[in-house]
């Protein structure tokens, strides 16, 4: 079977690092079938793909599963070597930017998420840690429009989702994590990922996705409180 043939990603609407696996996929060309997950009811289909984790998004190709968004993204550029590159082809540069996805889900996304799930004084201390680490995010830029240079690529895919929900918590605990005015640069870098027609048209509903996350935030609060 011939690559591009036989993909399919098991993903969910509001799930950012499904969102990313299918920007890859989108930007690359590939023809793939979605899998929408019901996430209460983990499917067989899920469960026998990640058996070691059970969390989604997972990449099913020629019948093989590649599980952790990174990982997905990285093994889809490197199947489909003449579609689009999304890494480096330099040794060094390729290693910064696994540093700087990995610097945006072990640093900027736990901070961003302490931020939605605490209150009062410890809300404070974790919005001040999440708007240092999207200033240290910046300072990967280094000047560029994009992480990858001219074009969007493996860090701009990876870490763009992030700006959409700091901005979705900050309108939820009344907060802005992302400002323009102290970090102009990830701000028109931001918005330079999300108005590429091809990022743009696999966004989620705006205002859906904040619905959706309200909710999760009275679920998550509300455990916290009892």
């Amino acid at each position: 079977m011939a690559a591009g043939e036989g993909v399919k990603l098991i993903g969910y609407w509001a799930s950012p690092y499904a969102l990313r696996v299918e920007w890859a996929l989108k930007l690359k060309g590939i023809e793939y079938e979605y899998i929408e997950e019901d996430l209460p009811n983990k499917s067989a289909l899920l469960l026998q793909c990640n058996p070691v984790y059970k969390k989604l998004p997972v990449l099913i190709h020629d019948g093989k599963p590649v599980a952790e968004s990174l990982l997905i993204i990285e093994y889809v550029d490197e199947v489909w070597k003449e579609k689009y590159p999304l890494l480096p082809r330099d040794p060094g540069e390729r290693a910064k930017a696994r540093f700087w996805a990995k610097f945006t889900d072990e640093k900027c996304v736990p901070a961003v998420m302490a931020t939605f799930t605490s209150q009062g004084e410890e809300q404070e201390k974790h919005a001040k840690e999440a708007q240092e680490n999207l200033k240290t995010l910046e300072s990967g830029l280094e000047g560029k429009p994009f992480f990858g240079g001219e074009t969007i690529g493996f860090v701009d895919i990876s870490a763009a989702w992030i700006g959409i929900w700091a901005k979705i918590v900050g309108e939820i605990v009344n907060i802005k994590l992302v400002d323009e005015e102290k970090m102009p640069l990830l701000c028109a870098w931001l918005q330079g990922v999300l108005e590429n027609p091809i990022i743009k048209d696999c966004l989620p509903p705006g205002e859906k996705l904040l619905e959706h996350n309200r909710g999760f935030h009275r679920m998550l609060t509300g455990a916290a409180s009892t």
